[in-house]
């Protein structure tokens, strides 16, 4: 009886030091996650740093997700086939470690693109390749961004090579046309701002001019939104560019922001 009691006392420690193990292999992963955005929040490094913490949670993140699981596994199957007595808190341990680590790996891996979606290395997504829409009001407010306002004028890149990186990756994105009158439309894309969180910085109907910025959630990146409404003949006609403050490429995020707008102006 004394055996089988010490048996049980040491098959408990062993389930109570792998739930802990895998608790704190998650929470772990989890605040190194966390960490990679929450420093930018408050100011203590930028984004270079956080995608280096965020890199590294995602490098091994998988494996050790995975590993969570298993001694969560192990853990229920040795309180089954042995039985100990009062193991499930050992397996909630386990479990929540996994759970933890599983969704501290999945947050990074969600910036990936899709399998076999290969974006261009630009930033500045315009409809008008010709004219671009220039920007006025948020100009003074990116006086210190790496990325420049001139169109094809970052990183190596020229007014040329962006027009055809555009083309081929985003030939849906150009000027369009609508029916409505320019005070109709005016409204609908001040509308369509608010809709979509972004912050409006100027708005002039006169000039038929709107600039907002977006700043993403996870890692507080500004991107500037320039609109300009005009009629033509008949028609008004819509263009729009988004261009990121930092950042060789945007991963699509420029492009998907457009189609978001001009998606909510057909409404």
């Amino acid at each position: 009886m004394t055996t089988e009691i010490t048996d049980q006392t040491k098959l408990r420690l062993w389930l109570k030091i792998g739930g802990l193990a895998s608790l704190v292999v998650g929470l772990g992963l989890g605040l190194l996650t966390l960490a990679s955005a929450a420093g930018i929040w408050l100011g203590f490094w930028d984004f270079r740093r956080g995608f280096s913490l965020l890199g590294a949670a995602n490098q091994y993140g998988q494996w050790l997700a995975w590993a969570c699981v298993l001694i969560t596994v192990a853990i229920f199957a040795a309180s089954q086939v042995l039985k100990v007595s009062n193991a499930g808190k050992f397996i909630s341990l386990a479990a929540t470690g996994a759970l933890v680590a599983w969704v501290a790996y999945l947050i990074p891996e969600s910036f990936r693109p899709g399998e076999g979606v290969n974006y261009p290395p630009i930033h500045d997504i315009s409809t008008n390749r010709i004219n671009p829409p220039t920007f006025v009001a948020i100009a003074p407010l990116r006086a210190d961004a790496p990325n420049t306002l001139v169109y094809g004028g970052s990183n190596n890149m020229t007014p040329e090579k962006l027009i055809g990186a555009t083309e081929e990756a985003y030939p849906d994105l150009v000027t369009q046309r609508y029916s409505e009158a320019v005070s109709v439309i005016f409204q609908r894309a001040l509308a369509a701002v608010d809709d979509l969180g972004w912050e409006l910085v100027a708005q002039d109907a006169s000039a038929g001019r709107i600039e907002a910025t977006d700043t993403t959630f996870w890692f507080r990146f500004k991107d500037d939104v320039v609109i300009t409404i005009e009629q033509q003949g008949s028609d008004t006609v819509v263009d729009a560019r988004s261009v990121s403050r930092v950042g060789t490429g945007d991963v699509g995020a420029n492009a998907i922001r457009l189609r978001k707008m001009f998606a909510l102006l057909e409404n």
